[in-house]
């Protein structure tokens, strides 16, 4: 909907003119890689969907007239006090694929509970047909249930509106909804109310969609779309591709795609990425506001919520990340280029990332469990504080960056011992416990079952300055990450349901050379990096946790790159005055208390590197066309 001025959104457009004819003929090659690439899902599962959907619509019905009885009302009362679904995200947006989740808001009556939703609704969940993983998360920010229902992702949110009972042609678009309500309810409900408003602010809602499944299969494909890890979710990179469509409303998606990169490589950090003129109300609830909230005013890549109460949709980006999105803006934009001139196909831009190629060294954050469904929470949990580790690693002298990998590597391991145990929460998994298959341990005294879920971060070093690399030439370099690592331990078990005896939280440092092969493509990984070193006469092949390798001394009983704790069923391997937290100290020899050693670093440099200092030329418009409308002051009250 165009405002008064007669335009979309806080600015003037660039350009009101239409897309040139090569800009058409690349768009058409757009969908073409985009069809390619599996970005759409077939009609089977389209069906499969509707018919879940209808299914979770008379689930949520039979909860709320459950919990209705329970407090005392009449069989009428409880069946007339309905309970409704709305669906937000990339489902509603009309732009998921295959395997997308589909984001559902279950909204409820006043007398019905947060706490009715985790205690009777997650376990109807998982005695619902079809229903598998069902795992609810109700100290998150946003709390949440995530299920699969006959395949499909579903992540449940809950809120609950100052009504007796809930009609099925309720509409969230009143803002007076809001009212009496608790911020986690106003944060729910904020999902489906943003959707609504995207998609009645874009001009061309077909062309927002084209190009947001651009961007978001770019996202993904180069790492950098996860808000819970301090890059972008759905919903950023949704506004952020409608300000483009309100910028340019008679443009393509080839176009919007071409000037959505230029522009946000020159965006204006940080000043805020609006979609419409912020709303003051009536009711006691925050709006985002940096004069007001210093907060706000920390927030480094604001994209505000269009809906009312205005929020920051990206408060967790950090300086590495955003460092980090912005040289794959212009990445993105130097390739596009290249498309629209004919040098570059669409196929360039949606190459694989190359985190696990880039650095050198890297850190292990390795969560684990004896217990499939208590992992699930308990690496959720983890995952959602890994933004905290990056931020204080931020504060490390000579490391120039932290960067959060958007997901983490499950595994399940048979182990035989309480030794193995022990060695797999450490991240040491022997090709024994590698290869072994559950049937393996079937019957076996001592056999167990461990879940582990290991996060990476990428550790940019900075490289040493001639001066002091002539007056510091013996010896490794020093980075202590002792503080960072150790108060992340600390954070994490503060969790109201750690248990010490059921879960465990490491975190180590790796160097390139040892990253696990479940982290590469098959092919992927470089040869140097396989190479095994040969083995003189009478060395041992024996890699076996009961002899462990002077790699593993190393790591075990030096204490040289751990922090965090074990549960206490695998503590039967430590001694009795071995004490349960080690401090993340990499040492030149067991008796050394010196900080962190890690190997001089060669990194590329400019890598993640500033605006400022990028030696080569910034992507620009089109003649003609200038970034300064959309990218000047636009005032908050």
């Amino acid at each position: 909907m165009a405002s008064q001025q007669g335009f979309y959104g806080v600015t003037p457009p660039i350009s009101t003119s239409e897309s040139s004819e090569r800009e058409k003929e690349v768009t058409v090659s757009l969908m073409e890689e985009l069809r390619r690439q599996n970005v759409f899902e077939n009609e089977q599962e389209a069906r499969t969907r509707e018919i879940v959907m209808g299914r979770v619509a008379a689930l949520v019905k039979k909860f709320v007239r459950t919990v209705s009885l329970s407090r005392g009302l009449s069989e009428t009362a409880a069946n007339a006090a309905g309970g409704k679904i709305f669906t937000f995200g990339s489902y509603r947006l009309g732009v998921h694929g295959p395997g997308s989740d589909i984001d559902t808001l279950c909204v409820v009556p006043k007398h019905v509970s947060r706490e009715d939703f985790f205690d009777v609704f997650e376990p109807m969940l998982r005695e619902a047909e079809g229903a598998m993983e069902v795992s609810g998360v109700p100290e998150a920010y946003v709390p949440i249930i995530k299920t699969k229902i006959s395949g499909i992702p579903i992540d449940f949110l809950m809120a609950r509106l100052a009504l007796s009972s809930i009609p099925d042609d309720l509409s969230l678009q009143d803002n007076n909804l809001l009212r009496n309500l608790d911020e986690r309810c106003v944060r729910s409900l904020n999902g489906s109310r943003v959707n609504e408003e995207i998609m009645r602010l874009v001009p061309n809602v077909e062309v927002f969609r084209d190009s947001l499944r651009c961007i978001k299969l770019w996202a993904t494909r180069r790492a950098i779309y996860s808000n819970v890890n301090g890059f972008l979710g759905g919903v950023g990179w949704a506004m952020l591709v409608a300000r483009i469509c309100q910028l340019y409303p008679n443009a393509i998606a080839g176009a919007i795609v071409s000037r959505f990169f230029i522009i946000m490589y020159q965006w204006s950090w940080p000043q805020p990425v609006l979609l419409k003129q912020i709303e003051e109300g009536p009711l006691q609830v925050r709006v985002w506001n940096p004069k007001l909230y210093p907060g706000d005013r920390s927030h480094r890549m604001p994209i505000i919520t269009p809906a009312y109460p205005a929020m920051c949709a990206t408060h967790n980006v950090t300086a590495s990340t955003q460092s980090i999105m912005t040289e794959e803006f212009k990445k993105g934009a130097d390739i596009v280029d290249k498309v629209i001139i004919g040098k570059a196909s669409w196929s360039e831009l949606f190459e694989k990332h190359d985190f696990f190629l880039k650095y050198r060294n890297y850190l292990q954050v390795i969560a684990s469990t004896g217990d499939p469904e208590l992992q699930m929470k308990w690496a959720g949990t983890v995952e959602s504080r890994i933004r905290q580790l990056v931020m204080k690693l931020e504060y490390v002298a000579s490391l120039t960056l932290a960067h959060p990998f958007i997901k983490g590597f499950n595994q399940t391991s048979c182990c035989l011992s309480d030794e193995e145990v022990h060695a797999v929460a450490q991240g040491e998994i022997s090709d024994a416990i590698a290869n072994r298959k559950r049937e393996d341990i079937e019957g076996k005294e001592g056999a167990s079952l461990v879940y582990s879920t290991t996060f990476y971060i990428g550790l940019a070093i900075e490289p040493k300055q001639r001066e002091l690399q002539l007056a510091d030439a013996v010896g490794p370099r020093r980075l202590d990450i002792s503080y960072p690592t150790t108060e992340f331990t600390k954070m994490v078990k503060l969790w109201e349901h750690f248990d010490e005896s059921k879960m465990g939280i490491i975190v180590r440092h790796i160097k390139s050379s040892g990253l696990p092969d479940c982290v590469f493509d098959v092919g992927e990984r470089p040869a140097k990096l396989v190479q095994k070193r040969v083995k003189g006469p009478g060395k041992s092949g024996d890699t076996s946790p009961h002899k462990p390798t002077k790699k593993q001394r190393s790591v075990y009983y030096q204490a040289q790159i751990l922090t965090g704790t074990l549960p206490d069923y695998r503590a039967s391997t430590r001694s009795s005055n071995t004490t349960p937290e080690v401090p993340l100290r990499l040492t030149t020899s067991a008796n050394s208390s010196a900080p962190v050693s890690l190997p001089s670093v060669a990194e590329t440099p400019g890598l993640y590197a500033s605006k400022e200092h990028l030696s080569v030329k910034s992507p620009q418009l089109p003649f003609g066309e200038n970034v300064a409308v959309a990218t000047g002051p636009v005032g908050v009250s």
